[in-house]
């Protein structure tokens, strides 16, 4: 089966294993944004012209095998109110020198 391209992206098709390797990591990096999985879905299907089955698909597997992270990655306080259409994580304030003595 041959393929034409109009992106320099890899090819589902041409480079499966190279392919979801690629979404993984676009996925990795919105989870270090504390994207929620649908944000994560819009973002790779806005950006990197992923579908978004595939992106689920993904997103379902790295669940399957990093249960513990996704319980406390889904557990964090998020902010309610989104900035710019992310939720970000409510950081606790550190402690300043003073404190620290």
């Amino acid at each position: 089966m041959h393929h034409t391209h109009q992106h320099p992206l890899l090819c589902l098709y041409c480079h499966p294993h190279s392919y979801i390797r690629m979404v993984q990591h676009l996925i990795e990096r919105c989870l270090l944004l504390h994207m929620s999985q649908e944000q994560c879905i819009k973002a790779l299907e806005e950006h990197a012209s992923i579908t978004p089955l595939v992106t689920l698909t993904v997103w379902k597997e790295l669940q399957k095998e990093n249960e513990d992270f996704f319980r406390a990655y889904y557990s964090q306080n998020f902010s309610p109110m989104p900035i710019n259409g992310r939720s970000f994580q409510i950081a606790p304030r550190l402690p300043t020198r003073k404190q620290m003595k």
